[in-house]
């Protein structure tokens, strides 16, 4: 059998990484990809990210997953990225193999017990018995034409309670073709040192065998013990996309890419500026919200909340770290709030295309601190109906809903009437849609046509509780829009989701007007000169 390269082979600090989202991580509860799902993030996360490795399934779970890995193979082979697409499989002799080729793919990761706990006690057999049915699969997946890696599950605790049983267990695979020895902390349990000493002895002791490092973070260490793996010498390490996987998840990719760049100065083949993309991408698909402080990829990340904070970076950059926006494809934004400050408040009105005098900007200011004591949710795009409510003008409300009727039924499309004003123009349209919401935004879609004015890209679309709850029963929509390629949000309450969604969508409205109108002014301006 012909062995795996040996460790030096690779640049000393050069690490690869290995992506099972699309494995590991939809073992997340309630998740679940589509074949189509699938496929789109695999080639995302092969062409735009770049991973050098990408597990994309079990093999035997369901003709979906059969599905998925087809369509996914078929396109990489036509890509030349085939040899990157790997899929989990079990000592089963032929049946996984078999399942792998009938997919297309040409690499199986076979799961073997790397403590001698599972091995006893889970499959009821010795060492000896388990190595004998591991070489067997390998022989037949060897024979059909497939290259082969094996996990040694549960390797962290089986070093830690024997690990002599790890030693005979690799020592018994050295001649059977490997090319990677993947040793996952299956449960969580490694601290930094623990990983740095393990991975380390069986480095010196194995020093022909690859070895990856599988982190998983139940004690919040993923990102952490992957750091120290490559400290130790590791060079392949396995990440997910916004830490998904059973219980705590995996080792973020994000945090380890970055990590590893910056702290380590290693270097990685992953295009960090698709990381927050292909973040979301993975979020939508899974259904699974990523969390607004989330390192790298949140959505408040790049956010400076204190009027201090804004002052300085107006000043100097002086709250600034190497984590920049830019990186990632991100801009940095100041939020709104009781800890807002002048300069908060004029970065905001910069990105609006806004200017106001000291005097309105001092009485603008003392109106957004008000409504965050009171905890109330304000976005960028309220600053217009702010200014418009303190200063008493009617400048920005260009936009007004005169009436509104909304139908729905079982099994039947809902319809929605609308009248709006324009600039003292009254329009009327109908419109249909899935839901309330869907019809009344084919009403506006019409009117705005009308005026030929394009209606901006939803994004995302939330619905819940004010916070503080217990507000009279409202709701608050907090609508995400897509406007000349920047983003903006609009919030709008109401005791109805429905209405709340309307409030929200008519603030954008007025928002994309006054743009256009700015815009106008400012062409006007350049002609004239």
């Amino acid at each position: 059998m012909t062995q795996a390269a040996p460790p030096d082979s690779m640049p000393d600090n050069h690490v690869l990484i290995l992506d099972t989202t699309l494995r590991d991580g939809e073992q997340t509860q309630g998740v679940t990809f589509t074949p189509a799902e699938k496929s789109n993030i695999a080639k995302a996360f092969l062409q735009k990210l770049r991973v050098d490795r990408l597990e994309i399934a079990s093999a035997r779970v369901s003709e979906g997953e059969l599905l998925a890995v087809q369509r996914t193979t078929e396109w990489a082979q036509g890509h030349g990225l085939l040899g990157k697409i790997e899929v989990l499989g079990f000592i089963d002799h032929t049946l996984s193999v078999a399942w792998i080729r009938e997919a297309g793919g040409e690499v199986l990761n076979l799961l073997t017990k790397g403590s001698e706990n599972h091995c006893r006690n889970q499959l009821r057999k010795t060492l000896k018995q388990h190595v004998a049915e591991i070489r067997k699969t390998l022989a037949y997946a060897h024979q059909q034409g497939l290259r082969t890696n094996v996990y040694l599950e549960d390797w962290s605790n089986g070093y830690h309670d024997n690990p002599q049983y790890v030693y005979e267990l690799v020592t018994a695979l050295k001649d059977e073709g490997i090319e990677h020895f993947m040793l996952p902390d299956t449960l969580g349990v490694m601290s930094p040192d623990e990983v740095f000493a393990s991975l380390s002895d069986m480095q010196e002791r194995f020093p022909w065998a690859l070895f990856d490092f599988h982190p998983h973070n139940d004690y919040g260490l993923g990102v952490a013990n992957a750091l120290y793996a490559v400290k130790s010498g590791i060079r392949c390490i396995h990440v997910t996309m916004n830490c998904l996987g059973e219980r705590a998840g995996n080792a973020a990719l994000a945090e380890v890419v970055v990590a590893l760049r910056d702290k380590m100065k290693m270097s990685l083949n992953v295009d960090e500026s698709h990381l927050s993309t292909l973040s979301e991408m993975v979020a939508t698909f899974s259904g699974k919200r990523t969390a607004a402080n989330a390192p790298i990829v949140g959505e408040d990340v790049f956010t400076q909340t204190s009027g201090i904070h804004a002052d300085g970076d107006k000043k100097g950059r002086l709250y600034h770290n190497p984590i920049t926006p830019e990186r990632f494809g991100r801009r940095r934004g100041y939020a709104l709030g009781k800890m807002s400050g002048k300069a908060s408040l004029v970065k905001n009105l910069e990105a609006l295309g806004i200017q106001l005098v000291e005097e309105n900007l001092k009485k603008v200011l003392r109106r957004v601190v008000e409504l965050g004591d009171s905890k109330k949710t304000i976005t960028p795009a309220d600053l217009p109906f702010i200014i418009t409510d303190v200063l008493e003008t009617e400048d920005v409300q260009r936009i007004r809903l005169l009436g509104c009727s909304l139908t729905s039924g079982l099994h039947l499309k809902s319809v929605a009437t609308v009248r709006l004003e324009i600039d003292g123009h009254e329009y009327n349209e109908a419109g249909s849609g899935n839901g309330g919401y869907d019809a009344f935004m084919g009403a506006v879609r019409k009117i705005l046509r009308r005026r030929h004015v394009e209606c901006p890209e939803l994004v995302d679309y939330e619905i819940r509780i004010p916070r503080g709850g217990h507000t009279d029963a409202l709701t608050e929509a907090l609508i995400t829009w897509q406007i000349d390629g920047k983003r903006h949000q609009t919030v709008g309450v109401d005791s109805d989701q429905v209405m709340a969604a309307v409030n929200a969508t008519l603030k954008m409205l007025n928002l994309r007007f006054m743009q256009l109108k700015t815009r106008r002014s400012e062409i006007a301006e350049e002609s004239a000169a």
